[in-house]
């Protein structure tokens, strides 16, 4: 069932959502607070797990997940097609800067509920049918809003606010379809629209490095990813690379996830394949393309899923079948070749 939190509380107050969206969390920063006080593990103890245990232990149908990386690059790709192999139903999703990675959720048909910001689109590569269709025949319940705001929801929830004043989609479509609430300033009189807080029941991302407990490190961009650690209620940690607690000491700086924040670490070399991975591998752009052609048919996209999802017993499998060690290292080469 579809949660309709922020709209029946609002009743109440003397606002009043300006757009026809649905409130798919609930954004009371209290709540929250109470669940990390309570339910959030803060200990420094070794959190390394499996893939298939993450899944089953911190992901449950229904819940809202949060997706980090941007676009192509640097997605959790290991987690979504466990997701898949378990069955997992019925969740919710943030649909910030999505690209492949809707594009495997939708072809499992794992969530019935979107915050859409980006989504369905593969950038310059095409648009997912899968995802569309998903759309098209009323399988999902969208709420829609721009990429900024749906970052600042996750900052809201990141800061323990229940909701922060902004400027973008005012007077836009983006708006109508949204859930925001119009908003005077009590300083200036003007104008804002009010976004609530995410708190997603669990936040997936996939790093450079991290230990054993969870500190984590990302190259290059972040996007949203350290607010969104900070949001999650669980938050799932895949990695490149395991590197010792030595190494995370002497490099302070480089950690924008902190180990309390996190409750299980999975090391995952190439965990972003087919994406791309900022410095380590390039995106395998002919496996997106056939991603993309397979989808023309239900009865290829179906082949596709048994071949490399559902008859595969861990990801590591799904990485021998799409052309192993030499594949991946042309990507390597490729990503090497791009940095020059």
């Amino acid at each position: 069932m579809v949660k309709d939190y922020g709209l029946k509380q609002l009743k109440n107050t003397k606002y009043s959502p300006t757009g026809s969206g649905m409130v798919f969390c609930d954004p009371d920063a209290d709540k929250a607070r109470e669940y990390f006080q309570k339910q959030k593990p803060r200990k420094m103890t070794d959190k390394t797990t499996t893939i298939k245990e993450a899944v089953s232990n911190q992901i449950n149908d229904g819940d809202y997940l949060g997706v980090g990386g941007f676009g192509s690059n640097r997605i959790p790709t290991a987690v979504l097609h466990e997701i898949l192999r378990q069955g997992k139903k019925n969740l919710g999703l943030s649909g910030h800067t999505m690209t492949h990675d809707f594009q495997i959720l939708s072809a499992g048909e794992c969530f019935d509920r979107c915050d859409a910001a980006y989504v369905v689109g593969l950038e310059a590569r095409g648009l997912s049918k899968s995802a569309r269709k998903m759309f098209e025949e009323g399988k999902v319940k969208a709420t829609e809003w721009t990429n900024a705001s749906l970052a600042w929801r996750y900052k809201a929830a990141a800061m323990g606010v229940s909701f922060l004043p902004v400027r973008c989609m005012k007077g836009t479509n983006t708006e109508d379809y949204s859930a925001g609430v119009e908003m005077e300033c009590p300083f200036t009189g003007k104008k804002y629209l009010a976004v609530p807080a995410l708190f997603p029941d669990a936040g997936i991302i996939h790093v450079h490095r991290a230990d054993v407990y969870g500190n984590s490190q990302i190259d290059g961009i972040t996007v949203s990813d350290n607010d969104l650690a900070r949001a999650s209620k669980k938050l799932i940690i895949t990695t490149e690379q395991l590197v010792p607690n030595e190494y995370i000491r002497r490099h302070p700086d480089k950690t924008s996830i902190p180990y309390y924040l996190v409750d299980t670490v999975i090391e995952v070399p190439f965990g972003s394949y087919p994406g791309n991975m900022p410095y380590k591998y390039f995106s395998d752009e002919e496996h997106l393309k056939e991603w993309l052609n397979a989808e023309t048919n239900p009865e290829t996209l179906k082949a596709l899923l048994n071949r490399f999802i559902y008859s595969v017993s861990d990801f590591q499998e799904y990485l021998s079948k799409i052309g192993g060690t030499k594949r991946l290292a042309e990507l390597r080469q490729q990503e090497v070749l791009v940095e020059k």
